[in-house]
């Protein structure tokens, strides 16, 4: 049985060929799609499969997805480009002859108002009709996304955002590459709400920064405009400090909080605590 991975060497992607492994499964019967093949040098040097995979050359699709059983697609960063360039995976898997599919989703993309949303949604719609059996990984957020700002909370005394009290039920990348990787090697169509086992307020993610860090740091709630403004300011580009903005404001009203506990169940164990992912962030 051979399982693809698209975009495997990002971050997530990464992370999920290498719980495949811990899983079981042969690093030869894994193949790793990248848009550049030159950095998959570590996963070659595995005996991992390497194909060249664009979601922008839809040529380049047939022969990454030739022979594989079952496939992961890792959803792109083009905010706005998305669905098209999942399309066009969706289509090159089912003329491949892939037995399974399964995307990387936002969790309850069906009814979630967060605006990162939207594009999931249209994916997974696309997803299903393809006739190809799936499942939906619908990953809640990820702690890291928060990693970049500790230095500046450290170093400022505050951290940012607009969430308010709202509870975030994070977990980290390698908590979701995991879950990936047991349903791929279960190929069992499905859909998961996936996220932490530990929810946490801003407050206390600022709270735990100080605590390992031993900085006076501590949340500072903003008008979403006000936190838009500072994410500018830091340089992130406009359109993902408006994605930011609103998703703190999307967890103040509780979107990104749940208590199901589906993750874990999936993994078979707790999902990282907060305490060691922001240890392990910190030591960058």
């Amino acid at each position: 049985m051979t399982i693809a991975v698209t975009g495997a060497t990002g971050h997530l992607g990464r992370l999920v060929v290498d719980a495949l492994i811990a899983r079981g499964a042969a690093p030869g019967d894994i193949v790793a799609t990248a848009r550049d093949t030159t950095k998959a040098a570590g996963l070659a040097a595995l005996g991992v499969q390497v194909r060249e995979a664009d979601y922008d050359r839809p040529e380049t699709l047939a022969a990454a997805f030739a022979g594989v059983d079952r496939l992961l697609l890792i959803s792109g960063n083009a905010i706005g480009q998305r669905v098209s360039q999942h399309t066009a995976v969706v289509e090159a898997a089912k003329a491949a002859g892939v037995g399974f599919l399964a995307y990387t989703s936002i969790l309850r993309a069906d009814t979630s108002p967060i605006g990162l949303a939207p594009e999931h949604l249209a994916t997974e719609q696309v997803v299903a009709a393809s006739g190809i059996p799936f499942a939906l990984l619908r990953n809640g957020w990820y702690i890291e996304n928060y990693a970049a700002s500790f230095g500046p909370a450290v170093e400022h005394g505050a951290l940012l955002g607009s969430a308010g009290d709202g509870r975030i039920a994070a977990a980290t990348r390698a908590d979701f590459a995991e879950a990936a990787a047991v349903v791929l090697l279960r190929g069992e169509p499905g859909v998961h709400e996936l996220a932490g086992d530990q929810p946490f307020t801003m407050a206390e993610l600022a709270a735990e920064v100080a605590r390992q860090t031993g900085a006076p740091v501590a949340y500072q709630d903003l008008p979403a405009d006000d936190y838009r403004a500072a994410l500018v300011t830091a340089g992130l580009p406009g359109q993902f400090a408006d994605l930011f903005a609103d998703t703190d404001v999307k967890i103040r009203d509780g979107h990104l909080d749940d208590s199901t506990g589906t993750l874990s169940r999936l993994i078979g164990r707790s999902t990282t605590p907060l305490a060691e992912a922001v240890a392990t962030a910190l030591k960058g």
